[in-house]
């Protein structure tokens, strides 16, 4: 589904170069939940904007259904992240003149499914606050607004950008297991520096320094 070959994100710092990204090797499959684990600073947040074209590489490529993201028009890439992904972020952007149902709304094509829209929110305890504006809701409520918004298109691959960094360990995992449980069919990719947060990931990718060092296949336990 998603191939990136030598993807390089490269910056320059006062004529230095400085990659955030090196030589990234990487495929994500349908159906795969995808971790990707490091330290602040250690690119894994640019490898996500990569992998789901929000950053484009200043060398190599990144392949999506065969399509290179590279190649698109910026117009067909922003409709290719509206149709295909949804993302959830590390702070709750929300509209704060919305309802938490209105929130979720906004990212269905011409805000029609508000039945959907509540029963996800139903789903993740959110039901009878549905009414309620975010500044109205717990810092978890709010995340848990994100992670419906990012479901009801039902998306080919869900992108969590440390989904959990503003909130507790136990509404931080609380999140991560919605996420898994209710993205159906689609692939999730987790950026975290929290391993706890990726016990029930197919594979985690370990990132340093903007290059992988290597992967393990968490349900087999082994380095691959």
């Amino acid at each position: 589904m998603i191939q990136a070959t030598g993807a390089t994100l490269e910056y320059s710092d006062q004529g230095r170069p400085v990659f955030a990204c090196q030589n990234i090797d990487l495929q994500v499959s349908s159906g795969q939940y995808v971790g990707i684990l490091g330290p602040s600073g250690s690119g894994k947040s640019s490898l996500l904007y990569l992998l789901s074209g929000l950053k484009l590489p200043t060398s190599g490529e990144v392949l999506y259904n065969g399509q290179n993201l590279k190649e698109m028009h910026e117009d067909a890439r922003s409709r290719l992240r509206l149709k295909e992904f949804g993302f959830v972020f590390q702070q709750p952007y929300l509209l704060g003149y919305l309802s938490a149902l209105e929130n979720v709304l906004v990212a269905t094509p011409k805000n029609n499914n508000p039945r959907k829209a509540l029963a996800l929110l139903e789903d993740l305890g959110l039901g009878h606050k549905s009414h309620r504006l975010p500044h109205e809701l717990s810092g978890g409520e709010r995340q848990r607004v994100c992670v419906a918004r990012a479901l009801i298109a039902e998306p080919n691959v869900i992108f969590a950008d440390e989904p959990t960094a503003a909130l507790d360990h136990r509404n931080g995992v609380a999140v991560v297991e919605l996420l898994n449980r209710l993205r159906g069919g689609g692939s999730l990719v987790i950026v975290t520096h929290d391993p706890t947060m990726l016990t029930e990931a197919d594979r985690v990718i370990r990132i340093v320094e903007g290059a992988i060092q290597r992967t393990d296949a968490v349900d087999r336990g082994v380095a691959v």
